[in-house]
């Protein structure tokens, strides 16, 4: 039970002019002798201030964000609506070259209201491709998906897409789905990739008419390489260039489009954004372009630097608040 400062001074008196003894008025009292001593005494040293009740001292964690980072974290994510928490601790820790952990970030806004319950995909570990790439240009996937454009009809995007590191190497709106749509993607990609001719990348692809017609299979015999395809009925294989195409027209679809060109300029917008803005967990929440360009490892240090760095300076100065 906790007693007002009047209260501790009323039972201070009632002792001092009791005819029984102060044990025995304590008891009366239901007031515990230890307790009433440590009155007594501030009493005698401070008066009747000194019964005031004395507020516990607030401890400061050592890594306590402050409130100005804290109202930055909520103003990045009202600007960056399209970046989970996840993606803006990343995205503060790159640009503005201070550490928020993941955890932190989520934390932040999730007392403002700010977070909303992600959608899971369930996929066991049999739904992936088996041979895992080790090293970018090993192996290609691509894939068609499609459009409807009002007044014009429908229109299919052809995409290859780095297995190992997820950048979009190349795209292409076709106006229909044939091998040589195919081809000239493919032909695209490896002109603007620097490659070695004895070491081509694989192809990997669906059982689509396109990628099983043999016009496909010579122009890549001719170019050297080699096509895997899917299991059929199993999209999983193709599973990074699957969930490309779920994440982009997530995006895409959003407006409405009446020319080829409107629905161009936001698929390079959107491809732009994934390359070189997209922070992706499955790649150290890195970017594609970073894991493309070979600028992996001196990011992840820079970022363990940034870390470092941040945690001594939120030290000290959640030191100088004590």
């Amino acid at each position: 039970m906790h007693y007002s400062q009047a209260e501790k001074y009323e039972i201070i008196r009632l002792v001092e002019q009791s005819d029984v003894g102060v044990i025995r008025t304590l008891r009366e009292l239901k007031v515990n002798k230890t307790t009433f001593y440590n009155w007594y005494k501030a009493y005698k040293e401070g008066g009747y201030d000194g019964l005031k009740r004395k507020r516990s001292k607030q401890v400061v964690s050592w890594n306590r964000i402050n409130e100005a980072d804290r109202d930055k974290v909520v103003e990045i994510s009202l600007e960056k609506t399209e970046m989970s928490s996840r993606e803006i601790a990343w995205y503060i820790t790159d640009t503005y070259r201070y550490y928020l952990s993941e955890s932190s970030v989520y934390r932040i806004l999730k007392s403002h209201g700010l977070v909303s319950t992600p959608s899971f995909r369930i996929m066991s570990a049999g739904d992936s491709f088996r041979d895992k790439t080790t090293r970018v240009n090993e192996m290609w996937q691509t894939d068609f998906t499609y459009f409807k454009i009002y007044g014009w009809g429908w229109y299919y995007l052809s995409t290859i897409l780095d297995d190992y590191s997820r950048f979009i190497i190349r795209w292409d709106l076709c106006t229909t789905m044939r091998a040589q749509d195919v081809i000239n993607s493919v032909s695209e990609a490896i002109s603007t990739t620097e490659l070695s001719v004895n070491n081509p990348p694989k192809l990997l692809s669906d059982n689509g008419s396109c990628y099983i017609s043999q016009e496909l299979a010579t122009y890549l015999e001719d170019a050297n390489i080699t096509h895997v395809r899917g299991r059929p009925l199993h999209p999983q294989t193709q599973g990074k260039i699957e969930r490309y195409h779920r994440s982009m027209k997530n995006v895409v679809k959003l407006d409405n489009y009446f020319s080829p060109g409107q629905l161009q300029a936001k698929l390079d917008e959107f491809v732009n954004y994934y390359n070189y803005n997209r922070y992706h967990e499955s790649l150290q929440n890195l970017t594609p372009a970073d894991v493309y360009l070979g600028l992996s490892d001196r990011k992840l240090k820079q970022r363990e630097m940034i870390k470092q760095k941040t945690l001594k300076a939120r030290k000290m100065q959640n030191q100088k608040i004590e």
